[in-house]
């Protein structure tokens, strides 16, 4: 069998034919997200491929920061995904969690900017197979909180898709 390493993922074996889906931990910006890669039995995964996967993510920063402009130009749209993200978390929000998650005392407190703080990214799944969504963001408000997410994809060039989307 051929391995290849990755600086991400280590030591990944090339068995092809076989589905494959390797996690990895990462540290962005002080917070640990996970990154699953995720290879399909008729992907054409090789060491090319695998340090292409490497390469994307140095980018990963950028790529987030993106996705954190688009969701604040879409909290100020009527009926956009992370507008009703943010109105359904704030409905149901108990005391408690004002302090917790967002770091604010009083619901008034709450504002767009807040809650963009309180918003991390947590996963990133990888699909080398599918250049479209080479990328799959998650950002949450914390699993202690809540298990939904906002998603995010992205192309094999970093090129994030217009539509954000709500999903448990």
């Amino acid at each position: 069998m051929n391995k290849v390493a990755s600086q991400h993922f280590g030591e990944i074996e090339l068995n092809h034919g076989r589905d494959h889906n390797i996690a990895a931990r990462h540290e962005l910006a002080g917070q640990t997200l996970e990154l699953d890669l995720n290879i399909n039995a008729h992907d054409h995964f090789d060491e090319a491929a695998m340090h292409k996967v490497d390469y994307r993510l140095r980018f990963l920063p950028e790529l987030v920061d993106e996705v954190r402009d688009m969701i604040a130009i879409e909290l100020e749209q009527e009926g956009t995904s992370p507008q009703e993200y943010l109105r359904f978390h704030s409905n149901a929000l108990k005391q408690e969690h004002l302090q917790k998650v967002f770091g604010v005392s009083d619901k008034s407190e709450l504002t767009n900017a807040v809650f963009l703080k309180a918003l991390k990214l947590g996963h990133v799944g990888i699909y080398p197979g599918q250049p479209e969504r080479y990328f799959v963001l998650d950002f949450t408000l914390g699993q202690h909180f809540t298990d939904e997410v906002l998603v995010a994809s992205a192309d094999e060039d970093g090129v994030v898709d217009d539509e954000i989307v709500w999903e448990s």
